[in-house]
């Protein structure tokens, strides 16, 4: 989870940079993470990296593999969240 922190931390209502934005748009796909089952039998969560993706970063450990792809859904629709936010507001209700 520190390898996340770290690279999508921000403070305030700072706009994201385009690295950023780029780094969100790579975590938000599904297709860019995989699980590994450790020698302990648990399950490890890993997402490849932007610039070079034979490199694997580890992220969360589960029990379960049903535990590990339910963290991986849960990272993706954060980040697709927070890309959405770099839109800024949208409009959700009007009056006449």
């Amino acid at each position: 989870m520190t390898y996340l922190y770290y690279k999508t931390s921000s403070t305030g209502n700072i706009r994201p940079n385009e690295t950023t934005v780029k780094h969100w748009k790579h975590l938000a796909e599904k297709k860019n993470w995989r699980i590994t089952q450790l020698p302990n039998g648990f399950y490890q969560t890993e997402v490849n990296d932007p610039e070079n993706d034979k490199n694997w970063h580890d992220v969360t450990r589960r029990e379960t593999i049903a535990g590990a792809e339910a963290a991986i859904d849960g990272s993706v629709d954060h980040f697709s969240k927070k890309l959405e936010a770099t839109k800024g507001p949208k409009v959700v209700k009007t009056f006449e």
